[in-house]
Order: structure tokens, then sequence, then C-alpha cells
């Protein structure tokens, strides 16, 4: 039987996308362990949320004592140990597969049996990542949207092995946490990926051809297609390193040359230009706040 979610492990915390996570949780009023390898990263994301959380109060989105009660329900560690007490551990490591293996493989030694770990990969076989796991049913892929505390997609997709009581359960947390699950199947990139990598290239591609520039780009984007968001703006928000190693992992399995990592992005990463991260990618940035702080 699936135990009651109460606590919920967040790893990979220290990155944009586990520190989203971690506040979703939060947020809803479970309590979260956020875990990395290292305490720096962890602190770094600690107080960008305490600052996001702080923006929202300030634009009269959220109490005071709202924002207060959420900090509070948060907690950091950069041992694994840590994450014994959770119900559910969602991993938002490095997108490798190896890794993910690996990390299913400590959980299992640390983890009660009837856990249930979800996987926010965006381009790798939930099935694949379950083989690291002595619990394969437990394992169930589940994708936010970057930025995480501010996207309500959660993309869910069963592996072969996944049972139906984890799938649900995993989906009706989801659903208390007032995200909009889809279920999507165990295919590359599942839905948002599939299209976006190729469609974000295609971009990338435009700028390197001299089309027009980054900004002109994203703004013809943005008000012919209606879009909150050009796709240069995007990479930067993902990480152009980022979004190399999504192609690196989604062209070899679906071979469409639109996926392949354009010439440009290399050449950008190899001199430092990460987007917000680093400060500078497509556009230029201050400072390092949390997306929507």
């Amino acid at each position: 039987m699936t135990r009651k979610i109460q606590t919920v492990g967040v790893c990979g915390a220290g990155g944009t996308m586990g520190a989203g996570i971690a506040l979703v949780a939060a947020r809803a009023g479970f309590r979260t362990i956020s875990y990395d390898v290292a305490s720096a990263p962890l602190e770094r994301a600690a107080k960008q949320s305490a600052a996001f959380l702080g923006k929202s109060v300030e634009r009269g989105k959220m109490k005071p004592e709202a924002r207060d009660s959420i900090l509070a329900a948060m907690s950091h560690t950069a041992d694994i140990g840590g994450l014994e007490s959770c119900d559910l551990i969602i991993e938002a490591v490095f997108e490798d597969l190896g890794v993910k293996r690996d990390l299913m493989k400590r959980l299992d030694a640390v983890c009660a049996d009837d856990v249930i770990f979800g996987s926010n990969t965006s381009t790798l076989s939930i099935t694949e990542i379950a083989s690291g796991s002595k619990r394969p049913e437990r394992v169930v892929g589940m994708h936010f949207c970057l930025p995480a505390q501010l996207m309500k997609l959660i993309e869910m997709s069963p592996g072969i092995l996944t049972s139906d009581e984890t799938f649900r359960a995993a989906w009706e947390w989801a659903e208390t946490c007032k995200q909009i699950p889809v279920k999507t199947q165990d295919k590359p990139g599942f839905i948002l990926n599939a299209l976006l990598v190729p469609f974000n290239n295609d971009a990338i591609r435009a700028v390197e051809a001299g089309v027009a520039s980054a900004a002109d780009i994203d703004l013809a984007i943005k008000t012919g297609l209606g879009y909150k968001m050009g796709p240069l703006e995007l990479v930067d928000l993902v990480g152009l390193d980022t979004q190399i190693r999504l192609c690196e992992a989604f062209y070899p399995i679906t071979l469409d040359p639109r996926a392949a990592t354009p010439p440009l992005l290399k050449r950008m990463v190899a001199a430092g230009l990460l987007g917000r991260k680093s400060g500078r990618g497509f556009f230029t940035y201050d400072g390092n706040a949390m997306f929507g702080a």
C-alpha cells in the first residue's frame, strides 16, 4: 500500500528546477527536505526562495504569515540519509542516465520500500531510470515546467513497470499542489521537449544565420504567436549548457537533425555564456534572483 504523502524530498534542490519544485511542495503544505551534494548551492537556493516569497508578499499576493509558514516547512541537507523520512522523493539532478540510476540505488539504501520516487527528467526514459532501483514499480515520471514555482503543468509518465497505485498517488499529489498533471507515454521528450528542443534550436540557428537579432526573433514570436516568453529567453532561463545536454540526450534517440546541437550554442557555452545563471547568454542579466522574484 502507498503511504500518505506528508514529507517530500527534492534531490538536486540546489539547481533552478529543484529549488522551484521544493517551493511547490512547501507552498502546498508539505514538509519539504531539499537535498544536494554540497551545502553552497542549497544555501543559495534557500536565499533565492526566501527572496521569491518576499516579493510575493510585497506584491500583495501572499500574507507574511503564509510566507513564514512555507519557509518553516523547508529544510536542507547535504546528507542523502536526511531523506529517510520522506514519503515522496522527486529527483531533479543532472540530466544523465548514469547519474540518475546511481541516485536511485542510493535512495533505495535509505528509504522505506513504499516510498515513491518521481523523476523530473525531461528527455530520458523513465523505464531506464527506474532500472537503477530495486523497486521500479515505485518510480514515475514527474516533469515540471520551468520555472516550477510559476508554471502549473506536470508531465506524468509511467514506466513499463510503474504500478497503477504509484501513478495514481503521484497524480493526486500533483493535484493537491494545485498543479495540472497530463499523462504522457514514456517517449523521448514526452510532449513539451519533443516540440521545444527542435523549436528552440531553430531560433538559435536563425540567430547564427543572421536572420534577425535574438531580441527581434523573440519579439516576433511573442507578438505573432502569443507566447509569454521567446525561445531565446527561454534557453537563457533553462541554461545554454542544459540545452546542449537536452540535445545530446534527444538527438541520438530520435535522429531528428533539428534536435542536433547548433554550433553557435557550443561556442557560447565554451565562452561561459550560460544564460541567466552566468549573467549573460543571448541577453544580459543583473543579479541571480530566482525567476519571478
